[in-house]
């Protein structure tokens, strides 16, 4: 998938996790965010491989390494998760996030 496809995804509030595909813990981080995800109604997952033909988003974006989390609102970065975190800790975190989103929002 190019840059332009992967930016036409992020209509409206986007989790996007972005991962190798020979990294473990991204491995493991996936399954944990679609269920989180998936849960929610007010956010969508995107994926976004970490490879030579991203290397443009990995920059504009600031991804420095894998597994990284960006929670984004019509393509704008508002909160980043770097590296592998338990299933409790990321749900709390995506759930401050969100709802620091929606009170700024208000």
């Amino acid at each position: 998938m190019n840059v332009k496809d992967y930016k036409s995804q992020l209509q409206g509030l986007c989790c996007v996790e972005i991962s190798g595909e020979s990294c473990a813990n991204c491995l493991t981080l996936m399954p944990i965010l679609q269920e989180l995800c998936s849960a929610r109604s007010d956010v969508r997952l995107v994926h976004v491989e970490a490879d030579y033909s991203t290397t443009e988003l990995m920059e504009e974006w600031e991804v420095v390494k894998v597994p990284t989390i960006l929670l984004m609102d019509d393509g704008e970065i508002f909160a980043r998760c770097s590296g592998f975190q338990p299933e409790e800790i990321l749900e709390i975190w995506l759930d401050a996030k969100l709802e620091e989103r929606k009170a700024l929002k208000q």
